[in-house]
């Protein structure tokens, strides 16, 4: 991102918090007509990004080039033509009325302008995937098989994506972005500016400094809190990171693993109640449940993925003699009490939308509230210098997530208007046949490969239309449970190698090896893997169940995370020889997924083996040598 100075910044940073006041007002005075709100929102959100962002590692990072500034403005122009004339959009007939030339260049360049600020601002990986996507439908008529298609001409693809109403890059995705995420955007915004990661620290070091490995379990504490307000895991890692990852290389963890042990806490603050990241308000959309149950059934799978990262990182750090915290570093009761007023906010989110209030409309009066909070102490008031940088800082966040979303939003286009979509799922189903967990873990790992270098929303938007309904088809599972599963695979792919965007974040400020940032991550996550697949079998994590179904299912799955990360550690109160460990790991897998068995009785079994690992004698032989 560039570091501007002078005119251009005060220009470009009035723009950034001229839309994020917007579309704040939007939330109480009342939203436009979907099809102008979509219109205004990449009008305003694209632009920005030619300008914040070089085009190429070699581009000016002070000011944006002569090129940049014709993209900016160019970039306007094809919404602008919509927004002026919403009517041409609604009357039309898609494939029987014809585009004008200048529709059909507006449609092109408007398309090539998103592709070029998600190759800038995020991933060339997802940038490519549209490209796949867009060629699909130029040659889809000329592939054999599964993949054949009807013949597509250029004027009904450009339709597809930039005209056809409630498609392409004005349809439900970008609704969902204007609204709902923009303002939890700023919400966001507004806590982080406001000082609240002040209190995550402390309570963070009060909680967890004083026991074994105390900055790393910190980091798990600390990165949770602030990755749910954050709504990005690998800007998660580099606030939080740039503090805890030197901290935790000070105490005696190998840098690969402080990045790792960052990566796989931050991630999960996009799976943490009440906040989580924008994937999960575009779910509430897509599958029409109220925000507020998203989050209670998501509740206990956040517990589960962090219980996974915590005992993880309390048996490594046992492992390697870590102490806890200096006394000196760890906070206070009072200083913990010093930030509390910041607790009122996420109090006002959590009435308003247990109220059933929109989100949107929680999420308003809770920004309020957090401006209002920050007046109660001195050291936390919030200036209109604090509220302008915090409008400032969500309006940069809101077009990078805007130019994700519309991304994601022309390969659901091409998905749906094609053949694609049932190409991609009669593969998965052939090859998955009768078998529900052979599908299950075939619809992750294509989450996972989606997540290669693509954002959580888009890998969420586009896996759950290709996977969601095949699971759906089998009937075992409610809808919710089933986009919970791909959301937490679309998160997980954050810090699974080789391409993992947090891990590489993690790994730049620990000044490790990329890959083995991620293997360590990918280790640390394990909980949100078991966890993610748990939620299909075991209906009551999503307290879709009696209270004694919710417990049981609970213990079960908590036992199974728990061997699971002391398998692949290694230690509990003395090094655990391979053999146990290969032992331990399918014991968990068992306790977790084996659900033919009464999840009281895994649990308990899980329970008693971990119990013995702690309690019996300090060591484990190994098996005698068969003689030779």
């Amino acid at each position: 991102m560039r570091k501007l100075s002078g005119p251009v910044s005060y220009g470009v940073s009035i723009w950034l918090a001229g839309m994020a006041m917007l579309h704040f007002w939007f939330t109480i005075g009342g939203y436009p007509p979907p099809l102008e709100l979509a219109s205004l929102h990449l009008m305003l959100a694209v632009p920005p990004i030619f300008l914040l962002y070089p085009a190429t590692p070699k581009s000016p990072i002070d000011h944006p080039t002569l090129l940049d500034w014709g993209l900016a403005l160019l970039a306007i122009l094809p919404s602008l033509y919509i927004w002026l004339d919403p009517d041409r959009v609604y009357n039309r007939s898609a494939y029987i009325d014809p585009l004008s030339m200048t529709e059909m260049v507006l449609g092109v360049a408007m398309t090539v302008l998103v592709l070029e600020a998600v190759r800038r601002a995020l991933s060339v990986v997802l940038s490519i995937l549209v490209c796949v996507v867009i060629l699909y439908m130029v040659v889809c008529n000329l592939l054999p098989g599964i993949w054949y298609y009807r013949d597509l001409p250029t004027m009904q693809i450009v339709d597809i994506l930039y005209l056809m109403n409630g498609s392409g890059l004005y349809g439900q995705l970008t609704g969902i972005s204007a609204t709902i995420v923009a303002t939890f955007l700023i919400f966001g915004a507004f806590l982080q500016a406001s000082g609240m990661g002040n209190l995550f620290m402390n309570v963070g070091t009060f909680v967890a400094g004083r026991y074994s490995g105390g900055p790393a379990k910190v980091v798990v504490v600390e990165s949770g809190l602030f990755g749910m307000t954050s709504g990005s895991s690998v800007a998660n890692v580099v606030v939080t990171g740039a503090v805890t990852i030197p901290e935790m290389k000070r105490m005696g963890f190998p840098p690969a693993m402080a990045g790792g042990i960052e990566a796989a806490a931050s991630v999960g603050g996009l799976i943490m109640p009440p906040i989580m990241g924008a994937a999960a308000f575009v779910m509430a959309e897509m599958i029409s449940v109220p925000y507020v149950d998203i989050v209670a059934a998501a509740a206990i799978g956040a517990v589960l993925y962090y219980l996974g990262v915590f005992v993880s990182v309390h048996f490594m750090a046992r492992k390697l003699g870590i102490k806890a915290l200096p006394k000196e570093e760890i906070a206070t009761f009072r200083d913990v009490l010093r930030d509390i007023h910041f607790a009122i906010p996420l109090i006002v989110l959590l009435v308003l939308m247990s109220q059933r209030y929109s989100p949107y409309y929680s999420a308003f009066w809770a920004t309020v509230a957090v401006f209002a909070t920050s007046w109660l102490r001195a050291h936390t008031r919030m200036g209109w210098r604090k509220v302008l940088a915090a409008f400032v800082d969500a309006g940069a966040t809101i077009s990078v997530i805007a130019v994700a979303v519309a991304a994601a939003g022309i390969i659901t286009a091409g998905l749906t208007n094609t053949g694609l979509l049932l190409a991609f799922t009669g593969i998965i189903k052939m090859l998955a046949g009768d078998s529900l967990l052979l599908l299950v873990v075939l619809v992750a790992l294509s989450c996972l490969f989606l997540g290669m270098g693509v954002p959580t929303t888009p890998a969420y938007i586009i896996t759950a239309a290709i996977g969601a309904p095949l699971i759906a088809e089998h009937g075992t599972a409610s809808l919710m449970a089933i986009h919970l599963f791909v959301l937490y695979f679309a998160v997980m792919a954050d810090a699974t190698p080789p391409v993992a965007a947090a891990s590489y974040a993690a790994a730049a400020i620990a000044k490790a090896n990329p890959l083995a940032t991620g293997a360590w991550a990918f280790r640390m996550a394990a909980g949100g893997f078991i966890t993610g697949i748990a939620f299909i079998f075991e209906p009551a994590l999503t307290l879709d169940g009696t209270l004694y179904e919710i417990v049981t299912a609970t213990l079960a799955v908590s036992a199974g995370i728990i061997l699971i990360c002391i398998a692949y550690v290694g230690y509990t109160t003395r090094p655990l020889p391979l053999w146990l460990r290969v032992l331990l790991f399918f014991t968990g897998v068992a306790c977790a997924l084996w659900h033919e068995a009464p999840e009281i009785l895994r649990g308990l079994a899980g329970y008693a083996v971990f119990a013995g690992l702690v309690f019996l004698p300090k060591s484990v032989p190994e098996p005698a040598s068969a003689p030779q």
